[in-house]
């Protein structure tokens, strides 16, 4: 059984794995697929959930036309 990551952390490894930048509603789509972060009420992520997360870590994620890219 894989561990379940923090929502940062899912984000993190979708965008590394993939490696390239994707949309805010993909990378929930891939979080949400595989299960990858469960939300307490059980719902799925959102593209909000992620945006806002991305707002609130520019040291690790950076937007740039359209798509969420991590930072290196």
């Amino acid at each position: 059984m894989r561990l379940k990551m923090k929502l940062e952390d899912a984000m993190v490894y979708v965008l590394a794995t993939a490696g390239y930048g994707m949309t805010t509603q993909r990378i929930a789509e891939v979080i949400n697929n595989e299960r990858l972060h469960i939300r307490v009420d059980g719902n799925p992520v959102t593209d909000k959930q992620v945006y806002a997360a991305v707002c609130r870590n520019p040291e690790t994620f950076v937007k740039e036309g359209g798509r969420i890219l991590l930072s290196m």
